[in-house]
């Protein structure tokens, strides 16, 4: 199993911000938890707005809690609406249900982390986690 070190995560966050730079998105807030949900590393570009370390940790948080990138949560919330009314319940509300979390995967598929990235619109958001966690060697998984 691949460790998610520090370097790896500030490699992540970088890799991600350079990503939303060249595709000309808004501000974003990346944060990096490992698989046990702590933050490994965070950064919020100038010009982003509040609450933004809230938003990136819920979608990341979301997806590490069902085991799938926060795509598939979004799906749920869709059309199954009771089930992600129980969920926020049982996480004290700490899940966000939108595209932008992104689980980072090692070679043999453990999951060992997620991604949580917000600023720009969830698909944006994703685009940019995805390619921070491929520049870092991991394998995402949006859901």
């Amino acid at each position: 199993m691949t460790d998610l070190t520090l370097s790896k995560a500030l490699k992540i966050i970088t890799s991600a911000l350079a990503k939303g730079k060249e595709l000309g998105l808004k501000p974003l807030a990346v944060v990096v938890l490992d698989a046990g949900g702590h933050v490994k590393a965070f950064q919020r570009q100038d010009g982003a707005s509040m609450m933004r370390f809230e938003i990136a940790s819920g979608k990341a948080y979301g997806a590490l809690a069902v085991g799938v990138g926060s795509r598939w949560l979004n799906a749920q919330a869709e059309s199954r609406p009771h089930f992600l009314e129980g969920l926020s319940a049982v996480s004290g509300g700490k899940i966000v249900p939108v595209p932008g979390g992104v689980l980072v995967k090692d070679r043999k598929g453990a999951i060992i982390g997620a991604v949580g990235i917000t600023g720009d619109t969830s698909d944006n958001d994703e685009l940019a986690a995805i390619a921070g966690i491929e520049a870092a060697g991991f394998t995402a998984d949006a859901g």
